[in-house]
C-alpha cells in the first residue's frame, strides 16, 4: 500500500515523535509507515484520516 503520510506529516512541520505522540504510537510505527513496512490498522488509519482532515482514501492508496 503506497502512502502520503511523509508528505501531509512535513507539510504540518512535524518531525515523526510529534506525529506518534499526536497518535499514541511509537515513531517507529510512524517511521514503517511512511516506509510502506507497515500497514496501519483501521483504526489507526481513522485517526491519520481524523488528524489530517482527510478521508483515508486520500492518505492510503493500493499497490498496482
Amino acid at each position: 500500500m503506497n502512502n502520503r503520510v511523509r508528505e501531509l506529516r512535513a507539510g504540518r512541520g512535524w518531525s515523526q515523535a510529534e506525529l506518534a505522540d499526536r497518535l499514541s504510537v511509537s515513531r517507529q510505527t510512524v517511521n514503517a509507515i511512511e516506509t510502506g513496512k507497515y500497514d496501519p490498522s483501521l483504526p489507526l488509519a481513522f485517526a491519520l484520516a481524523r488528524l489530517f482532515d482527510l478521508a483515508i482514501e486520500a492518505i492510503f492508496t493500493p499497490d498496482p
